[in-house]
């Protein structure tokens, strides 16, 4: 993961966006063996989350997840836990964390991370794989790494 970090830190540091965003996001799908990858930002005074980049959602998809209230879905249950949440298989998921819309992604195994500047939370950070996949507490590590380095480099 260390060169995935670097390669990260560089497109943060020279990219602009949207292309930083796409190049990132690349970089987390070869990564984590993933279809879909989301940065969603918390809008300033709000208890709204804004969709910041994605690949693979599907189109009809992104709409919905475009604004994400704080406690509602996996990024904003992550966002209200300030902790990771991951799902399993969210095809078939019953916990309510997801949304029943968010099995129009054909997701399966989903983790969600915060994203910290200064230690306040200001965004989420996710993957997202076709199969059933139970994430790893190395794996939860890894794009936790990941969304540090985005926080204080990149999300603002």
């Amino acid at each position: 993961m260390p060169s995935c970090l670097d390669q990260i830190r560089t497109h943060l540091t020279n990219a602009q966006a949207p292309a930083r965003w796409s190049a990132v996001l690349q970089l987390l799908l070869a990564e984590f063996n993933s279809e879909t990858a989301t940065i969603h930002r918390l809008e300033a005074g709000s208890q709204l989350l804004q969709l910041v980049a994605h690949i693979g959602l599907p189109p009809q998809l992104v709409p919905i997840v475009q604004t994400i209230p704080v406690g509602k879905g996996i990024a904003g249950e992550t966002l209200a836990r300030n902790a990771p949440v991951t799902i399993c298989n969210l095809q078939t998921d019953d916990s309510g964390v997801a949304r029943p819309s968010a099995r129009q992604t054909g997701v399966g195994g989903a983790l969600s991370v915060p994203i910290r500047r200064a230690g306040e939370v200001v965004g989420t950070l996710g993957v997202g794989t076709k199969r059933e996949h139970e994430y790893t507490a190395d794996e939860t590590a890894k794009l936790e790494a990941v969304a540090h380095v985005i926080g204080e480099l990149g999300l603002s």
